[in-house]
C-alpha cells in the first residue's frame, strides 16, 4: 500500500510511526499543525496508518489521542544511528517528529565546523572531475598553494578531511578541511590522479577486534556494546581510514596487547592486516 501513496503523505504516515515509537501516544492535532493540513486530511492519514498497521495504535475518546499498543511494530525503518544524530542536532529528514518533540540527547562539541563555500567548491570538483588549487596551512610548513585533485570527503570521527592526490608530493593524502582557506576550479586530472589510482582507499582490509585480554573483568560488557559474535568483531575497513577508526576506537595495536588503561577495551587481534598500510602513526600501540 506504501508504493501506492504520495511523497507528502507518506511523510505524513512516517511522522505517525515516530510519534507512536517514541512518545508512544499522538494527537489528531499533532499531524494538522506539522504538515498544515485541514481536520478531515489528518483525520485520512490515521485511518490509512490504522489499515497498514491495525494493532499498533488505539484510540482513547476520553482523552482524544492515539496510543501505542504492546503489540507496536514499526511501519517504517528508523536507523539508530540515523535518528540519535537527528535528535542530537535537531534535524529532521521529514519522515520523523523531530523539531516539534524535543528529546534529551546530546553529543560532545566538534572542532570548528568547514567553511560552507569551501566544501562546496571542493564537492563541485570532486562530481565535475577537476583539479583544484587550495591555499593550505600545515602544521609542518605554513600557509601555500597547493594543486590537488579531491575524490572524497571524510568524517574521521572527529573532523573532516578531503582525500585528495597531492601534486607536490606525488601522493594521495588526507587535507583537514577547515586549513583550507581558498578554492580554485582548474583542469580535468590525469588518470593516475582520481580515486581509481588510491590504492589505500580502494583496498579493504579485515579487522579482527576483540576485548582486551588484561584491561577488561566483564568481557560480556563490550561484547554487547559493539554487536559481537563469538567474542569477537569482523569489520572491513578502507585502508586509508583504519588509522582513523583504531584511534577514534582505542584499539591496542601492540602485538601482545599491552597497552594499559581503562580507555584500551578492545585489541586488534589480527595485526598482521595492518602490513604495508600507510599512515598508522595514530593507531594506539602500533609500531612497524
Amino acid at each position: 500500500m506504501l508504493d501506492t501513496i504520495s511523497f507528502s503523505q507518506k511523510q505524513r504516515l512516517a511522522y505517525i510511526d515516530f510519534s507512536l515509537l517514541f512518545k508512544g501516544v499522538i494527537y489528531r492535532q499533532d499531524v494538522i499543525n506539522r504538515f498544515e493540513v485541514g481536520l478531515s486530511a489528518a483525520t485520512r492519514d490515521l485511518n490509512i496508518y490504522k489499515e497498514l498497521a491495525p494493532d499498533n495504535l488505539h484510540y482513547d475518546a476520553r482523552e482524544r489521542r492515539y496510543f501505542q499498543t504492546p503489540q507496536f511494530k514499526p511501519v517504517f525503518e528508523h536507523d539508530a544511528q540515523r535518528t540519535l544524530t537527528k535528535l542530537a542536532n535537531d534535524i529532521s529528514d521529514g519522515f520523523d517528529a523531530i523539531g516539534d518533540i524535543h528529546f534529551p540527547v546530546e553529543s560532545p562539541s566538534s572542532l570548528n565546523v568547514p567553511d560552507i563555500f569551501i566544501v562546496a567548491r571542493l564537492v563541485q570538483a570532486i562530481l565535475n572531475n577537476k583539479a583544484v588549487n587550495v591555499i593550505y596551512t600545515s602544521l609542518s610548513s605554513g600557509s601555500g598553494s597547493r594543486e590537488l585533485v579531491p575524490h572524497a570527503i571524510v568524517d574521521n570521527g572527529l573532523r573532516w578531511h578531503v582525500r585528495a592526490f597531492d601534486r607536490k608530493t606525488q601522493s594521495f593524502r588526507d587535507f583537514v578541511l577547515t586549513r583550507i582557506s581558498k578554492v580554485t576550479l582548474k583542469e580535468a586530472p590525469e588518470q593516475h590522479e582520481q580515486a581509481q589510482a588510491d590504492a589505500e582507499w580502494q583496498r579493504l582490509i579485515p579487522l579482527q577486534l576483540v576485548p582486551h585480554p588484561k584491561n577488561i573483568e566483564h568481557k560480556t560488557a563490550i561484547e554487547m556494546d559493539y554487536g559481537m559474535e563469538n567474542s569477537q568483531l569482523l569489520i572491513q575497513v578502507r585502508a586509508a581510514m583504519a588509522g582513523y577508526l583504531l584511534r577514534r576506537w582505542n584499539v591496542d595495536c601492540t602485538e601482545r596487547g599491552t597497552l594499559k588503561g581503562a580507555e584500551y577495551q578492545l585489541w586488534l587481534q589480527n595485526r598482521f592486516t595492518l602490513n604495508n598500510v600507510d599512515n598508522l602513526a595514530i593507531a594506539p600501540g602500533y609500531i612497524t
